[in-house]
């Protein structure tokens, strides 16, 4: 059954790969909802019964709402009783420019990533039957999102020795049957860590692995450039990779696929599932001026993040600094007496830093390969030594 809505047919490679038999067949033949805008977006809308008042925003003189709505035009704020466009194509453009794929055909919207991951599910899982891959220590919510589909989850932990948290291709290898989804975080959630892209290229070239790879590159920004995967989706039909505007651009989500897979996510949604003053922040933030100020403060978080492991590596009581650091955060182990990972004294430095001095890190000892561990988010640079000074008095 051909795919409802497809105009560009995308990568044919590999050879083995077919996104069709891996689409549930109630999505596949679903008749996506038209929505008034899909028609028409201009004149005296009298069509989506709307509020034809106006918006109720009241303007206010100072505060966060006033400065989110500065940021809009005349004409955005006036239309804000309106619908939202359910298409976003100029923000869509400016995504597909600023990540190297060919147009807004292969770009997806969502409400952050978590709903681009839950849409995910939802086209391609059958529930109660179909199961995916994920590499733990990893972002917790594939396995939430997949639980609340009723989706099995096969669990290939990633390599820890050395604090390399890298893919264990074998293992994964022996697993790649009857999967729907492989879950990749890259750089890693907790960890920080870069998964090669040959890596990701070996799974996505070998027969015995017929399902979609979903790399997951929230904090890709803050990596050496070169090192995403969205090259791959060019190349690659059972390739996509989710990005998130929440990290390094200051709360929108997108998936970069080959424009099947967009397709059937996009006759799924809802209708107008991304919000005008979304879209509207979201496309400023991708402007030149955007690109520029992202970019600076990328640069500017980097080099805390340098100065934060080095002044972590020279505290007492803070063992080795995990992971590849490839992200806005850094994995550092809490010692005991006798100089091992301890769970109980990171539990204890974490809860007396957040109820008595008033810094707040994570416990992530609970993940695998992370024994004592504390993600510390790195902040400004006297966020950044408020920290350590207080961490290392309390150690």
């Amino acid at each position: 059954m051909p795919i409802l809505g497809l105009k560009t047919p995308g990568p044919s490679h590999p050879a083995h790969f077919d996104l069709e038999p891996l689409i549930r067949p109630n999505i596949l033949a679903l008749q996506p909802y038209r929505c008034a805008r899909d028609d028409y977006s201009a004149g005296i809308l009298l069509d989506a019964n709307e509020n034809a008042i106006g918006s109720s925003i009241p303007s206010l003189a100072n505060g966060v709402a006033s400065q989110t709505l500065s940021l809009l035009s005349d004409s955005e704020i006036a239309s804000l009783n309106r619908y939202p466009s359910p298409t976003h194509d100029e923000l869509k453009r400016s995504i597909a420019k600023l990540r190297g794929v060919p147009d807004e055909q292969w770009v997806f919207l969502g409400v952050g990533s978590d709903e681009v991951i839950d849409m995910l599910y939802r086209v391609l899982c059958v529930p109660g039957k179909d199961r995916v891959m994920t590499c733990p220590p990893t972002y917790g919510m594939y396995k939430v999102t997949a639980n609340v589909n009723d989706v099995g989850v096969l669990e290939v932990p990633l390599i820890t020795d050395d604090g390399k948290f890298q893919l264990d291709e074998q293992a994964a290898f022996e697993a790649y049957p009857d999967l729907k989804m492989m879950f990749i975080c890259s750089p890693g959630n907790p960890t920080g860590t870069l998964i090669p892209l040959d890596v990701i290229r070996r799974v996505a070239e070998n027969p015995k692995f017929n399902g979609v790879i979903v790399v997951d590159e929230a904090y890709i920004d803050f990596a050496p450039e070169g090192t995403s995967a969205v090259k791959l989706v060019n190349e690659f039909a059972n390739v996509c990779v989710t990005q998130t505007l929440s990290k390094s651009f200051g709360r929108l989500g997108y998936l970069v696929a080959p424009p099947p897979l967009i397709q059937i996510l996009t006759n799924t949604k809802a209708p107008y599932n991304v919000s005008l003053p979304t879209a509207s922040l979201a496309t400023a933030a991708l402007s030149t001026e955007g690109l520029a100020t992202m970019s600076r403060a990328v640069a500017t978080l980097n080099i805390n993040r340098k100065a934060l492991i080095e002044e972590l590596k020279n505290t007492k009581g803070v063992g080795r600094i995990l992971g590849g650091n490839n992200a806005n955060f850094v994995l550092a182990e809490i010692l005991d007496s006798e100089g091992k990972p301890s769970n109980q004294k990171a539990v204890e430095v974490y809860k007396t830093m957040a109820e008595s001095k008033g810094v707040v890190v994570r416990f992530r000892g609970s993940e695998r390969g992370c024994e004592g561990c504390l993600r510390v988010t790195v902040g400004t640079e006297e966020e950044c030594k408020e920290a350590v000074k207080q961490l290392a008095a309390l150690l």
